[in-house]
């Protein structure tokens, strides 16, 4: 059997919030590597239970058995803290029992997603998120302006800082409360991200380096191997 992965958008009402939900079908192949995207994920695996997976600051590898069902919800960079409760620097490269996070509603939640049809999973997490969303402040906005600055090719930590009134200490506080890294390494992870995008969508891998904003091959190279752990082929 092959692995399979596929991504859903949010409904509107929970875009502030989410970037997707998610669900993979996992063959029995090789790990699984997941690199660094500045998200936290709510995370059921078939036989394991629902985790918290915090932003991670370098790539991990989730091995999988056969036929195994995995479903999540990936929340915007910066926007866990409105719906966890949790600041984002407490869950940096950590893996939290659901339960620990949102208590009797996070153990009710992983018994509902134990017992339903693969097909109905998707629907219970949203309605999950959906009851917590209703009580819950907006992500800050001024992280969310950040983070739509820092991930574009030309982005500088200390212009990203004048932009928006604020020094760049200011900006690394409020980041790492946030998102759970500060705006250096989030800038970096955003740009991977998007010279891998780009080269998957079959860009060279120069063309997706530069457009992303790489100096050069040379600089895509190093964050490959110092974020994801591999060469960018590897990855791509």
């Amino acid at each position: 059997m092959l692995s399979s992965y596929r991504e859903h958008p949010p409904p509107p009402a929970l875009a502030p919030w989410l970037a997707c939900t998610w669900e993979r079908r996992d063959g029995g192949g090789a790990p699984v590597r997941v690199v660094p995207d500045g998200c936290v994920d709510i995370v059921w695996t078939e036989g394991r239970g629902a985790r918290v997976v915090g932003a991670n600051t370098t790539a991990f590898l989730v091995a999988l058995g056969p036929d195994t069902s995995v479903v999540g919800a990936r929340m915007r960079p910066g926007a866990a803290p409105a719906l966890l409760g949790v600041d984002g620097g407490a869950l940096r490269d950590a893996h939290v029992e659901l339960a620990d996070v949102w208590a009797d509603d996070g153990r009710r939640l992983e018994q509902r997603l134990d017992a339903a049809a693969d097909d109905e999973r998707d629907a219970l997490l949203l309605a999950a998120i959906g009851t917590r969303a209703r009580h819950a402040a907006l992500p800050d906005p001024l992280v969310r302006a950040a983070v739509g600055r820092l991930g574009a090719p030309d982005a500088r930590v200390e212009r990203v800082a004048r932009e928006l009134a604020i020094s760049p200490r200011q900006l690394r506080r409020r980041c790492e409360a946030a998102v759970g890294y500060g705006p250096k390494r989030l800038l970096r992870v955003l740009r991977l991200q998007h010279a891998l995008t780009a080269a998957r969508a079959g860009e060279e891998l120069a063309q997706a380096a530069a457009g992303a904003g790489y100096a050069d091959q040379a600089h895509f190279a190093h964050d490959c191997r110092a974020l994801a752990g591999v060469p960018a082929t590897a990855l791509v």
